[in-house]
């Protein structure tokens, strides 16, 4: 990982930075058990979070490199590529480097007079550093795209949000990140991590969409054609006869869409649900069912034994 390519393991994670190694091991695995490659085929997106996810645990998972990494940020590999080679002392808060000096000049691999600045390297420009921060959009402003006024470091920024933004969809803005805490001009990038609040309708399933409809159990029994909401408008969705509570229906192109303007499936999940109140032409009616019908759902439970 290149020195202005800092990724924050914990954020990763999703632990804070005092986390515990076992909370650190749970993390881990939940995370790798979403989004494992053998559960998202050909997901592009989760390959690569599951990737990030083994690399922030191979970090923190091990306390050496969990320590530099605390200590060092985003210069926590070059800080212990010359640990256990010789150096005489031990510069306190650097690992084996003689002194602050050497760690810098062994970074960077630029030595030089010293006219003013650090020790014995002269003044240079160091890269910046990253910054992440979160960024809260309604559903119609990530599905739809959207510009976004924020305020960073003292400066006002208009940012652009391409259609399609999901949670965990991450904006990257140039050159508007922070200076480099060893000096020097040259400021990191910004990363805008998207967020959605809860939906009273719409949740996300890998890159579809899912929702849940209730019917009824004539519904259910008999089949019939509703009428649905999607993210740009109402459809009928055919319900096939004799449909089961819980099961999914697909309509294909009405989920969520992308930078491209392609559209994920919405998937629909069924709720069969009785009526609380009947009137009395209703009741009787039920009554009539339950006396004619044949079919015993519960059969089969005749036979289950311990």
């Amino acid at each position: 990982m290149a020195a202005n390519d800092f990724k924050d393991y914990y954020q990763i994670l999703g632990v804070s930075k005092d986390a515990s190694p076992e909370e650190i091991k749970r993390a881990y695995r939940k995370l790798a058990r979403k989004y494992h490659p053998d559960v998202n085929p050909g997901d592009r997106e989760a390959e690569e979070r599951f990737k990030a996810i083994n690399e922030a645990h191979e970090v923190l998972s091990d306390p050496e490199k969990r320590r530099r990494y605390d200590q060092f940020g985003q210069y926590w590999q070059q800080a212990g590529a010359r640990a256990g080679t010789g150096y005489e002392g031990v510069y306190e808060g650097f690992g084996r480097y003689s002194s602050f000096d050497d760690f810098i000049n062994e970074l960077l691999g630029r030595m030089g007079p010293r006219p003013a600045g650090f020790g014995g390297f002269r003044t240079m420009d160091f890269p910046g550093q990253d910054v992440e921060a979160s960024l809260l959009l309604t559903w119609a402003e990530a599905f739809e795209g959207c510009q976004k006024r924020l305020n960073v470091n003292g400066e006002t920024l208009t940012i652009r949000i391409p259609p399609g933004a999901k949670p965990g969809s991450r904006i990257r803005v140039k050159g508007k990140g922070q200076l480099s805490p060893f000096g020097g001009q040259q400021r990191g990038d910004l990363y805008l991590n998207i967020e959605l609040p809860p939906h009273p309708f719409f949740q996300f399933e890998g890159e579809d969409l899912l929702c849940e409809i209730p019917i009824t159990p004539d519904e259910a029994a008999l089949g019939a054609t509703v009428e649905i909401p999607t993210p740009t408008g109402k459809v009928q969705l055919k319900i096939p006869a004799g449909v089961d509570s819980g099961q999914i229906l697909r309509l294909r192109g009405q989920g969520w869409r992308d930078p491209k303007g392609e559209r994920s499936n919405l998937r629909v999940r069924l709720k069969v649900v009785a009526p609380k109140i009947l009137t009395p032409q209703e009741r009787e009616l039920y009554e009539k069912l339950r006396q004619q019908r044949q079919w015993d759902p519960r059969r089969s439970l005749q036979e289950v034994r311990l």
